[in-house]
């Protein structure tokens, strides 16, 4: 005999307590029709919605995010490291508040869901208003272009104001004469570690998923600018909404999901419990935020979803450093949009680097690259280092020219052999400042180029953020390079206090991918692969013993 038929949302979300603010009344009204109360909403105001979300998302965070970045300088257990970043971040979002430089050079892929009431009518293509929006916003701001747009299978071309966006409207029932919104901008790094996972049923115990999730959260690593929001998602109706699921938990919009699963309905679930024993797991490995310690993560996320008997989807995801998203709604009331925080300075401490930099090593740019390497190599590995000098920046784009060059015969720029190199790209300049924000780039995406441009002569010192594979600490110690960690995520500090100069050095048309020569003050970056081949993240790499597992 068959079961009751029985109805609940596939994640059933509990009520919003998001403290919002009126942005404007302008541009609705209502109707009455059919004995139905209508909400009509004006194409501008979706668009002007979307701008100021764009706005808001890269300049501001959430205040519970930044209490969390707070509480790492009041925790005893926390490392000098863990610290050290803290701060850093602390700083970046105080000057990222000040409206001019973003929080992070890399200002990330739109992506709006939006979920519209029944009763609530629009007169215009709804995704065609929002990336309206979104074209003003980075046209107008100090925001970085990052779409590209396939003109071929193999070719590329920049579409110049970040457009196209990932848009997604759904009806709603619940909310009948509301029209909903998420917003986020999401960055490379944080995108580029989701990741997807088809697991079976053996790892559905507490040490099996432990010891499982461990060795996967160990090759997560850093490029995605921790401490981390993390999210686990066990199960899922088809492997794209696990994947789904996690890129929305990350941004802690399911948070009032239900804690208990039920057995008529299969709706999704918070496990608490695992939470705590993830977010415990995360603290023990040792990779801290970004350098050593203790806060690899600000928080957990688990989220059980229903699966096929034959099929166990299990995503991991996080939200960085730059923790963008903002909730919004239309109402018969007017256009709100969730409150972030703009004066984080109250979340600074009396603790200033000055505090914490009693172990930092200054090294000299501007002299000849043999003696750079030389003073280097009296540091062991973890060292905290302060760059001052010239440095020359060059990514993805510009390693591959680079690279083409030499396959053809030419030899290595001499700028590569001179000077250390700095994986990033900047965000636009504002007028009168220096730099646009320019924090590092991925590490990892140059690791090809690693072995063959040291071999030259070139590459000797590169500068960037995350982990790296065994073929670059290898090269190192063949031919006496360095890897230094830069902090990744403080983008407008740099901009603000380390980077005084910037300037076009070769490739102008690749744009912001160009090789560009700046000059630096007191640059904090860390030793994380030496010229003996010692690499900081190798020994993080090694799996913990997993013993009691969580408690049922």
């Amino acid at each position: 005999m068959a079961p009751e038929f029985s109805y609940q949302d596939l994640l059933p979300i509990g009520e919003d307590k998001t403290e919002y603010r009126l942005l404007s009344s302008d541009g609705i009204a209502t109707f009455s029709a059919d004995g139905k109360e209508f909400l009509k909403v004006s194409p501008a105001v979706i668009e002007n919605l979307t701008e100021v979300a764009l706005h808001d998302i890269s300049h501001y965070l959430r205040s519970e995010h930044l209490a969390q970045l707070a509480n790492i300088l009041k925790d005893p257990e926390s490392s000098p490291n863990d610290r050290f970043v803290a701060l850093d971040l602390l700083k970046n979002a105080n000057i990222s508040a000040g409206g001019v430089l973003p929080m992070c050079q890399d200002t990330g892929t739109v992506i709006v869901m939006g979920k519209k009431g029944q009763q609530v009518l629009t007169t215009e293509k709804d995704e065609l208003s929002i990336s309206k929006g979104v074209y003003e916003a980075f046209t107008k701001l100090n925001l970085r272009y990052s779409q590209l747009a396939p003109v071929s299978t193999w070719e590329e071309k920049n579409t110049g104001n970040n457009l196209p966006a990932q848009i997604e409207i759904y009806s709603d029932t619940d909310h009948a004469d509301e029209y909903n919104f998420l917003f986020i901008a999401k960055g490379g790094g944080s995108a580029n570690k989701s990741f997807l996972y088809q697991e079976t049923k053996a790892v559905l115990n507490p040490k099996s998923f432990l010891t499982w999730l461990d060795e996967k959260l160990r090759s997560l690593g850093t490029s995605a600018c921790p401490p981390y929001h993390l999210v686990v998602v066990i199960g899922g109706t088809s492997a794209e909404f696990t994947v789904k699921t996690a890129k929305l938990a990350s941004t802690k919009y399911l948070d009032s999901l239900p804690t208990k699963g039920d057995a008529k309905t299969g709706h999704g679930f918070r496990d608490l419990e695992l939470e705590k024993e993830i977010l415990k797991l995360t603290q023990d490995i040792g990779i801290g935020a970004q350098f050593g310690g203790k806060y690899f993560c600000h928080d957990v996320r688990v989220v059980r979803l229903p699966r096929h008997g034959a099929s166990l989807p299990i995503a991991i995801a996080v939200s960085c450093s730059a923790d963008r998203q903002v909730k919004a709604k239309i109402t018969k009331d007017g256009v709100f949009i969730e409150k972030l925080e703009t004066e984080p300075a109250h979340f600074l401490p009396a603790t200033t680097h000055d505090d914490l930099d009693k172990n930092e090593v200054k090294i000299d740019l501007n002299q000849p690259m043999e003696k750079i390497l030389a003073q280097l190599s009296k540091h062991p590995a973890k060292t905290r280092v302060s760059l001052t000098g010239t440095l020359v920046v060059a990514r993805d784009l510009a390693h591959s020219k680079i690279k083409e060059l030499i396959d053809s015969g030419k030899p290595m720029p001499q700028y590569l052999k001179d000077h250390a190199v700095y994986y990033a790209g900047p965000a636009k300049t504002p007028t009168g400042l220096a730099s646009g924000s320019f924090g590092p780039t991925t590490a990892g995406r140059m690791d090809s180029y690693v072995e063959e441009f040291q071999a030259a002569g070139a590459s000797l010192i590169m500068l960037a953020k995350g982990n790296r594979s065994s073929v670059v600490a290898q090269s190192c110690k063949k031919y006496g390079g360095f890897y230094l960690g830069s902090i990744g995520g403080p983008a407008a500090r740099l901009a603000q206090d380390c980077i005084k100069k910037v300037e076009v050095l070769d490739y102008e048309e690749l744009g912001m991918e160009a090789v560009f020569k700046i000059e630096v003050e007191n640059f904090p970056a860390f030793i994380i692969i030496d010229d003996k081949g010692n690499d900081f993240y190798a020994e993080i790499r090694r799996p913990l013993s997993i013993g009691k597992g969580p408690s049922k």
